[in-house]
């Protein structure tokens, strides 16, 4: 099982080593397949004071080394086409932004490198959509095929974050978790999915209580490949999407239980 984790944003080098010690227990489970994910800029925000993070060339630097001090694979986001080439140097992992998971110049630039492209889905688009953008990523990969071997095969991912609901809100369809399995493997992001975008003053807000729910919840679908988390030593301290994210020992809890309903649809499988 895949499991991305970390803090949202890297606030500091201290923050980020602090968060990556701590989840040396997961990153050596061995049924557990770990990237470290924190964001060297967060271009979405609301406001234009918001804290958006250290930039590429520092946020780069320290994500090299919790690498190299950790030995985890990284994860972090781009934003813009000319950032693809010099993050994949670090990122083992390109993540797409659901706001960008339609940018072509975007994708097409991640594609290009030998990084896995994680494209997340955007909130305002129906979960059969997104085949389009992992077909500009296979496509540019010179990959004529389709479908979730391909992808797989040929390192693109999809990641569930739920849907906008009215204003200031999400919600979670299960169901397209099963349909975005048909053209790559799905990462359900259990804490953006309980985000309310903007919901304070011109921050996100959200409920962090129900993300160990929904975290079960895509578990039992049977249709996940993995789990992302973000996390923090004090949400509440957070500069970024604090009202979202996990506390450690929540993680751990929420990772166990996911992991127990995994092990249980295998079984049954199996039998």
């Amino acid at each position: 099982m895949i499991i991305i984790a970390g803090p949202c944003v890297i606030e500091s080098k201290e923050l980020v080593f602090a968060v990556a010690e701590k989840l040396r227990e997961i990153a050596n489970n061995k049924e557990i397949e770990f990237y470290f994910k924190s964001s060297f800029d967060k271009a979405n925000r609301t406001s234009i004071s918001s804290f958006r993070g250290p930039g590429l060339k520092k946020g780069c630097e320290i994500l090299n080394e919790v690498k190299e001090k950790f030995g985890y694979k990284i994860l972090t986001d781009i934003h813009e086409s000319h950032q693809a080439a010099p993050v994949s140097e670090v990122a083992d992992v390109l993540q797409i932004p659901a706001f960008l998971c339609r940018q072509t110049d975007l994708l097409i630039a991640a594609a290009k490198t030998n990084a896995v492209v994680n494209i997340k889905k955007g909130q305002f688009l129906a979960p059969d959509q997104m085949k389009f953008s992992v077909k500009k990523i296979l496509e540019t990969r010179g990959v004529t095929s389709s479908g979730y071997e391909a992808a797989k095969e040929n390192g693109v991912w999809l990641t569930e974050r739920g849907s906008t609901f009215g204003y200031g809100n999400l919600v979670v369809d299960m169901r397209s978790l099963m349909i975005m399995r048909e053209f790559a493997p799905v990462i359900f992001d259990a804490t953006h999915s309980v985000q309310m975008p903007g919901g304070l003053n011109g921050k996100s807000g959200g409920d962090s209580r129900f993300v160990p729910i929904l975290a079960r919840a895509a578990a039992a679908t049977g249709c996940t490949d993995g789990f992302f988390y973000e996390t923090h030593i004090n949400p509440c301290e957070a500069l970024c999407d604090g009202p979202n994210m996990l506390n450690l020992d929540e993680l751990y809890k929420t990772i166990n239980e996911t992991i127990k309903i995994k092990d249980v649809l295998k079984y049954e499988k199996w039998l």
